[in-house]
């Protein structure tokens, strides 16, 4: 048995959450910009700042023309800064060497700055609504289950993971809502943790017919952030957010004063990153502040 089409895609038009980068006249680009600030991050945490963000630097060229500490510092607490820089270098190369155009094709997406796999295929089919297979991990889960009759999904494989999408996809203009639809479903149906299956629009899913048979293997553990190198970056680069001027050793230090070491392998890494620099005098800022 596989996926019925009509029965996704018809939900899909009754039960899709109204995310502002869905509402009409949404750009490619802008749906680039929900690509990359999604990455890890819920979709609650990223509404707000993701429409600010579209309002500032509505297009390619309005973002490449922003400085690198301002796009840092608009991205917020969203997490992994790192790809703040890389949208900036993302906007940088659409705007000089695409004509201010989202390209797309996936193989020319993916030679964009931070642009994966799963994003070059999120664009191409969200916002050029191209027939091709879109795979993360709440699509991937819908399909080991509803498809496979397994509790959750095996370890990614690129290769099987993109045939087992293909194969599900309708041969019409229907592709593009069905692969929303399919990932919509993971995301607040056929989640994680106790699924809904009393409210699954499909008729067949191999793992309900199954009665529900639990995983193999321990389950994976929840991330943990307190206390990590990544909290403590965040911290730093709280106080670099906060101030207009590039500030002293001392400020950067109070922020985490139980473990030193782990504070100035902190502070290395974001140097190492692109995302912190040192003045001649020796204070800190963010990447292209620091005169």
């Amino acid at each position: 048995m596989s996926i019925v089409s009509d029965e996704l895609v018809n939900w899909w038009g009754r039960a899709r959450r109204d995310l502002p980068w869905r509402a009409p006249g949404v750009t490619a680009w802008q749906i680039l910009v929900s690509e990359f600030m999604l990455q890890q991050t819920p979709v609650a945490r990223v509404a707000p700042i993701w429409l600010d963000w579209v309002a500032r630097w509505p297009t390619p060229p309005a973002t490449a023309s922003a400085s690198a500490a301002d796009v840092l510092r608009a991205w917020g607490k969203l997490g992994y800064p790192r790809r703040a820089k890389r949208l900036h270098e993302c906007a940088t190369v659409i705007a000089t060497e695409h004509d201010d155009v989202v390209p797309d094709e996936v193989d020319v997406l993916l030679t964009l700055p931070g642009v994966g796999a799963y994003t070059a295929r999120a664009v191409a089919c969200f916002a050029y609504q191209k027939r091709v297979p879109v795979v993360d991990t709440n699509v991937r889960r819908v399909v080991a289950r509803a498809v496979h009759g397994l509790a959750g999904a095996a370890s990614p494989s690129a290769v099987r993971d993109l045939a087992d999408v293909e194969a599900l996809l309708p041969a019409d203009e229907s592709a593009p809502a069905f692969s929303a639809a399919l990932m919509e479903l993971g995301a607040t149906v056929c989640t994680a943790r106790s699924p809904k299956c009393g409210i699954c629009p499909l008729t067949f899913c191999a793992w309900r017919a199954a009665g529900h048979p639990a995983g193999s293997g321990p389950a994976r553990p929840a991330q943990r952030y307190a206390g990590t190198d990544r909290q403590v970056r965040g911290r730093l680069m709280d106080v670099l957010r906060a101030s207009s001027a590039p500030v002293l050793r001392a400020h950067l230090d109070v922020v985490w004063l139980s473990d030193p070491a782990q504070r100035d392998r902190a502070l290395d890494s974001l140097l190492v990153d692109g995302l912190v620099e040192q003045t001649a005098d020796g204070r800190f800022a963010l990447a292209g502040e620091g005169g």
